[in-house]
């Protein structure tokens, strides 16, 4: 399926860029009739002075066309939208059990919220103040006598 999908993209990478020159080869040569005039609807800097032919017009939806399949064939399978689906997707997995990062498919999805990165320990602080008021820091005497 990735081969398949790599060719639709580079298929329809290749008639986009060809839509795209065509388009500005096209907006380059002299018009023989008269210019048409401005939409009374658009505004002028959005009026568009060419008209493109039918065929480049149509190169350019088969070119998006294509990308979008080789886009969609080439994405990754979607994650069950039920909580308890993935959650017993993950139990029932080894590998997914394994990996630790958070977005890799697997492990734990609240991680960054039980580590609570970027808080300050306030008990951990507390501890570390209460030994250095004790004197247990390295043969400091107390800081602070009654």
């Amino acid at each position: 399926m990735a081969a398949t999908a790599t060719a639709l993209n580079l298929v329809g990478v290749l008639f986009l860029s060809h839509a795209v020159y065509s388009a500005y080869e096209h907006s380059l040569l002299p018009s023989s009739r008269l210019p048409q005039p401005p939409s009374s609807i658009l505004p002028a800097s959005l009026d568009p002075k060419v008209n493109l032919p039918l065929d480049i017009i149509l190169e350019t939806l088969f070119s998006v066309f294509l990308l979008c399949a080789g886009v969609v064939l080439s994405s990754a399978d979607l994650k069950p939208i039920q909580w308890r689906v993935w959650a017993g997707q993950l139990e029932r997995s080894k590998e997914a059990r394994e990996i630790t990062e958070v977005g890799s498919g697997g492990g734990n999805p609240y991680q960054g919220l039980e580590e609570r990165a970027g808080f300050w320990d306030v008990r951990g602080a507390g501890r570390e103040f209460g030994k250095w008021v004790g004197g247990d820091a390295k043969g400091k005497g107390k800081a602070i006598e009654a």
